[in-house]
């Protein structure tokens, strides 16, 4: 099985008291290569790092890639159906990771106080970017956003 390219699953001050919980959820069902993830974590956490220090947030990515992408390779070359089956026996060769995800699922969590809203906004907005799915930024205040609901 090939390993995840994403390095850390939380970012950030995890204990710290927060506020307020923003989430990144997909609209639409699919998957998302593990690459991806770990494209829309460097993203978020840069923006979230510059401006509101490392103690000024908790990002976490709430889902792990565990489904396995095989890839059966096709030769393109004169004189190749000679060489190869075709699709007989074509269980490929484990190519990456991915999370398959439903629609409504959150994939990135951010806890921050309700002052920086538009900075965290901003990093899951680009972070949505780097998904290959329609994504969408949920706001949740108040008690919701105690560290044991996270």
């Amino acid at each position: 099985m090939p390993g995840s390219k994403i390095t850390k699953f939380t970012m950030g001050n995890p204990n710290g008291d927060f506020d307020t919980v923003f989430r990144l959820v997909v609209r639409e069902g699919g998957q998302i290569r593990h690459n991806a993830l770990e494209a829309a974590r460097n993203a978020a956490h840069k923006i979230l790092a510059d401006a509101l220090t490392e103690q000024g947030f908790d990002l976490r990515i709430t889902k792990y890639p565990h489904h396995v992408i095989r890839e059966n390779k096709m030769m393109a070359f004169a004189g190749a159906d000679r060489l190869q089956d075709g699709m007989r026996l074509s269980f490929g060769k484990p190519a990456g990771l991915a999370v398959r995800v439903n629609s409504g699922d959150s994939v990135l969590l951010v806890r921050a106080n309700k002052s920086s809203e538009e900075v965290v906004k901003r990093a899951l907005r680009l972070a949505g970017k780097k998904l290959p799915l329609g994504t969408a930024v949920l706001v949740e205040e108040g008690q919701r956003a105690e560290k044991s609901d996270v």
